[in-house]
């Protein structure tokens, strides 16, 4: 356990003690709960991370009661029977942020999961029951059969709703490439593999999640301050 311990203690004193880093950490959800979200929910997030991608997220939440209240809180069953003229339409609504491209995306991404639906039960099924051993298949799922979730969109929307997963942020990606895990493109099916692979082995000597191991390789490196105790 020894590289994830000189992670650990590094973040630990980036951020003012093991107390303080445990305070900053997220717990994924079960997958108990995951199974019992509404499919309306990942609809819903997949939309906000899209209208968030290169825009300031705090003008994106302050206008999300608009997106629900023009898109139907998300709901797929109605959403299906939506026009394209009627997302045209509805992309010009002053109570949203309007880029139509990304409306758009509403009717693929509500394409997709009821698609995915059809062969697996539910939608949240299909993400509770996804092992996090081979997460970046459930990335590429997403980025394949939907619409803008390639990236980090995809993965940041599954870690908002509590799946377990690890994100390539800028500070995950410059520990990747600072220990010779990835070289290449870091979204290469090498490179995401190769972090996959890491991640795997990081897990299975740390016992935590993803989502903790992420983030503690995030707060040990980068441009985060170092906290005073």
């Amino acid at each position: 356990m020894s590289r994830f311990n000189e992670i650990y203690e590094r973040a630990c004193y980036r951020k003012g003690g093991e107390a303080k880093l445990r305070a900053l950490l997220n717990a994924p959800q079960s997958t108990t709960t995951l199974a019992e979200y509404s499919d309306d929910m990942w609809l819903e997030e997949f939309t906000r991370k899209i209208f968030q991608s290169g825009f300031y997220w705090s003008v994106v939440n302050s206008k999300w009661e608009g997106f629900r209240e023009v898109f139907w809180d998300f709901s797929i069953d109605k959403l299906l029977y939506m026009s394209p003229d009627m997302y045209e339409q509805r992309s010009q609504d002053e109570r949203i942020i309007r880029n139509f491209k990304k409306v758009q995306s509403i009717a693929i991404n509500c394409h997709m999961i009821y698609e995915l639906q059809q062969e697996h039960g539910s939608f949240s099924q299909l993400v509770a029951q996804w092992p996090s051993n081979n997460i970046i298949e459930l990335w590429l799922t997403l980025k394949k059969k939907g619409n803008r979730l390639g990236g980090n969109t995809g993965p940041f929307a599954l870690r908002a709703l509590g799946k377990d997963t690890f994100l390539l942020t800028k500070d995950v990606e410059a520990y990747l490439r600072a220990h010779k895990v990835i070289d290449g493109g870091l979204q290469t099916l090498k490179s995401l593999r190769a972090a996959q692979s890491h991640f795997n082995e990081l897990q299975y000597t740390s016992g935590l999640s993803m989502t903790a191991i992420s983030q503690i390789i995030a707060y040990s490196v980068g441009d985060n301050a170092i906290q005073s105790t």
